[in-house]
């Protein structure tokens, strides 16, 4: 049991649990003992709710020492006995759909050394290329029999090499990447005790902030170190200009930062409709300028998340639900619209089962992302930006957050055994009382303490809001104005 107000240990949500999309780490060259598991990750799986758990990916395979398919004799003696064309080759034991395997070795916070993240990538190129091996040499022995048996001429057609044919059009997937990628960072955090990992971001002003996770960045928060590196390979040095660990949101600013930044365009998120098509842009599992496209597949889901210490406060967002594929690595970057505009920040995802690759625990995208809404991470970067510290819209009441189903629970006591309602507080002063269930707000349905919490922090301070609660089986309505709360203590 815990507060929305008073800073003490949150669980996560009951209900969709998500895992903040953390960083990985680099592969181990070939022949080395795995690295050690590391004591912190920048984002990690969300500890379950009592009584929920809140909320893989598999890497290209390669097919090695495949036997060869069964057509052969079957072709040479269709061949002989006049039938033309022969039968196409069977197909490969790597064409059929199966067979494939992760990536090497599970992944570990990553190492600084840039040449050891690229040996990953390298095993995953060189597997593909086996591949396309295999499948040139079938198609080599397919052309090479027909022209012997049929002579007849190729009748490929190549494309034109007309430059204009390449010309793509600004509003194609391609064409909003190519505008996008050079205003999207990866994140480098280290803390000063050698721990950290990668995550992403965006360009968010001309000043040089960048805007990203709270939970890419805390490890270097006291003493680490923070560098941000853009698509064009150029590296800068960053310090944390404020951090709103509820909000999972941070504001970072580039040390000696260039004049020609270029920000992102920050579209309104509340216009946002399910089945508009989605753009994710960052770096998954240190893959870094990835770009991947999917839909708004549901908006205002409610959704917990945090670090897989298990010692910090859950953070909490109204999320927009998205199907483009979504990793660790990719939290804090842009979920762009169609039009190539912020619509959200990369955040967390919903973990398969299966323990992750290579059973390493860390999963990747079985389609359920979520984003925090672009229009409230822009409030909370403003207040970061100005004051260096967050401010939190409150209902100054304690509520239950294990999963209920049938709304948000007013504790009969606070924490450290303080009084669950707040004297003179904005919950007090309408009436409420420990006890009562509170089952709306304005018009959307509370199904638990953590919907609840999501729902007031995508307002403001001094808002009026209208509450709906339970109380001996009768249903009350009153209005509420929302108090506030500074900082994250």
């Amino acid at each position: 049991m815990s507060t929305e107000n008073e800073g003490t240990s949150v669980p996560p949500a009951p209900s969709a649990p998500p895992v903040p999309v953390e960083s990985p780490a680099t592969p181990a060259p070939a022949g080395s003992a795995p690295p050690p598991e590391p004591a912190d990750a920048p984002t990690a799986v969300i500890p379950p709710v009592e009584g929920a758990a809140p909320g893989a990916h598999e890497g290209p395979g390669a097919a090695s020492g495949a036997a060869p398919g069964p057509g052969g004799q079957d072709e040479a003696a269709h061949a002989a006995s006049g039938g033309w064309p022969p039968p196409p080759p069977a197909v490969p034991p790597y064409g059929d759909g199966g067979g494939h395997h992760p990536w090497g070795a599970s992944y570990q916070a990553p190492e600084p050394t840039p040449g050891r993240r690229r040996g990953g990538l390298l095993a995953a190129v060189v597997a593909a290329a086996l591949i396309a091996g295999g499948v040139g040499g079938g198609i080599g022995y397919w052309a090479a029999e027909r022209n012997d048996d049929g002579g007849a001429d190729s009748t490929t057609v190549s494309a034109s090499d007309n430059p204009a044919d390449f010309k793509r059009d600004a509003a194609s997937v391609a064409g909003i990447a190519a505008n996008a990628l050079p205003s999207t960072v990866t994140i480098e955090a280290e803390g000063s005790d050698g721990e950290g990992g990668t995550g992403s971001g965006f360009v968010y002003d001309t000043q040089g902030h960048i805007l990203t996770n709270n939970h890419v960045v805390a490890s270097a928060a006291d003493g680490g170190k923070l560098s941000a590196t853009f698509s064009n390979g150029k590296k800068y040095d960053a310090e944390v200009i404020g951090r709103a660990q509820g909000y999972d949101v941070a504001v970072i600013k580039l040390k000696n930062a260039p004049s020609n930044l270029k920000p992102l365009q920050l579209a309104n998120s509340d216009k946002v409709a399910v089945g508009d098509a989605t753009i994710a842009i960052g770096a998954p599992f240190g893959l870094s300028n990835t770009v991947t496209t999917g839909i708004v597949s549901a908006k205002n889901r409610p959704v917990a998340s945090s670090d897989s210490s298990g010692s910090s406060k859950a953070s909490y967002m109204n999320a927009l639900q998205t199907d483009a594929s979504i990793n660790p690595g990719n939290s804090g970057g842009p979920l762009l619209d169609a039009r190539g505009a912020v619509i959200g920040i990369n955040s967390a995802i919903q973990p398969a089962s299966s323990g992750g690759i290579a059973g390493s625990g860390q999963s990747g995208s079985v389609g359920l992302g979520f984003a925090i809404p672009i229009n409230q991470a822009k409030n909370v970067a403003k207040q970061l930006i100005k004051t260096g510290q967050p401010v939190y819209p409150v209902i100054g009441a304690s509520v239950a957050l294990d999963e209920q189903g049938d709304g948000a629970k007013i504790t009969e006591q606070g924490a450290g055994g303080s009084s669950a309602v707040t004297a003179n507080g904005p919950a007090d002063k309408a009436g409420l009382k420990p006890g009562d269930v509170i089952t709306k707000l304005d018009d959307t349905v509370i199904d638990s303490g953590p919907t609840l919490i999501g729902q007031i922090w995508t307002h403001k301070p001094g808002d009026t809001v209208k509450i709906t609660y339970k109380r001996g089986g009768a249903e009350h309505t009153v209005d509420v104005v929302l108090g506030e709360r500074k900082g994250d203590s």
